[in-house]
C-alpha cells in the first residue's frame, strides 16, 4: 500500500470517527433536563398524588388540594417568620460541552436535592436568606462528569459545600397571593470551592400550597472563583456556567 493510501485511509478513520461521535452525542445522549421554573398548583398537586401512591388522584388536583389552596390564599399575608428548605428543593449547574471541535455541543446539568436552607420574612421583607449545597451530591448523566466535578474540579473532599447568602435584605410590594409569582433581584455572596464573590441574581417566588417557592440561577465565570476549566482532548467546556436553583420552603 502506498503512502498516500496510507495517508488517505488514516484520515477516513479519522472522519468516521469524528461522526460516530456527532452520531452518539446528537441521537443517543439524553436530553438535558429543563431549567428550573414555578410549578403550577396543579403540578404541586399531581407531585403529592404521586407521592401518597394514589394514581387516580395524580391527573387533577383533590377537592382537599383545592381547600388547601382557597385556606393558603386567605392566608398569603400570613407567611412572617422562618422557612426551611424543604427536601423537594432541588439545585446543581449547568454547562455547555462542545464535541468534535464545535460540530455539535450539548448541556451538562448536574443537580441534587440535598440542600440546607432558611428564609426568613418580616412584614414584606426578606430580611434573611441561605442556602448551601452538598457538592458530593449532584449528579448528571454521566459518571465519569460526576467523578471530575466532585474531584478535580470541585475538590469536594476540601471544599464540600457551595454557599449563597442574602447580604441585603429584599423589599417587596406586598406578599404575593396564591400561586401568585412576583419577580425581583437577590443580592448576596456566593462561594464555589473556598471563593466567595458578590452576586445579583434574578429569581421568581410565589406562594403555593402552604410553601414559598424560589427559582433562579446565577451567571458564573469558572475565573472569578479561581476553578479550572474542565476540558479535555475529546469535550471542550465553555468558559462560563450557571447555578439553577429551585427551593422549596415549608413551615
Amino acid at each position: 500500500m502506498t503512502r498516500n493510501k496510507i495517508l488517505g485511509s488514516l484520515g477516513g478513520l479519522v472522519v468516521l470517527a469524528v461522526l460516530a461521535i456527532v452520531v452518539f452525542f446528537a441521537f443517543i445522549r439524553s436530553d438535558a433536563p429543563e431549567e428550573f421554573e414555578l410549578r403550577s398548583a396543579d403540578d404541586i398537586a399531581e407531585a403529592d398524588a404521586a407521592a401518597s401512591g394514589d394514581e387516580a388522584e395524580a391527573d387533577t388536583p383533590t377537592e382537599e388540594a383545592e381547600e388547601a389552596s382557597d385556606e393558603v390564599a386567605d392566608e398569603a399575608a400570613g407567611v412572617e417568620g422562618t422557612w426551611t428548605a424543604g427536601p423537594e428543593s432541588a439545585a446543581g449547574y449547568r454547562v455547555v460541552e462542545d464535541f468534535a471541535s464545535g460540530l455539535k455541543d450539548f448541556e451538562a446539568v448536574g443537580r441534587t436535592n440535598t440542600i440546607d436552607g432558611f428564609l426568613t420574612i418580616d412584614g414584606t421583607t426578606v430580611t434573611d436568606a441561605t442556602f448551601e449545597v452538598d457538592i458530593a451530591t449532584i449528579t448528571s448523566d454521566s459518571g465519569t462528569r460526576d467523578n471530575q466535578f466532585s474531584g478535580p474540579i470541585m475538590n469536594a473532599e476540601e471544599f464540600p459545600t457551595a454557599k449563597f447568602v442574602l447580604t441585603s435584605p429584599i423589599e417587596l410590594d406586598v406578599i404575593p397571593g396564591e400561586a401568585t409569582p412576583v419577580s425581583t433581584t437577590a443580592t448576596g455572596d456566593l462561594t464555589l470551592r473556598g471563593v466567595t464573590q458578590s452576586v445579583e441574581v434574578a429569581i421568581d417566588a410565589q406562594v403555593v400550597g402552604g410553601e414559598i417557592e424560589v427559582v433562579g440561577s446565577i451567571d458564573v465565570l469558572f475565573s472569578d472563583f479561581e476553578i479550572d476549566n474542565p476540558s479535555n482532548p475529546a469535550v471542550s467546556v465553555r468558559d462560563e456556567g450557571k447555578v439553577e436553583f429551585q427551593l422549596i420552603f415549608v413551615r
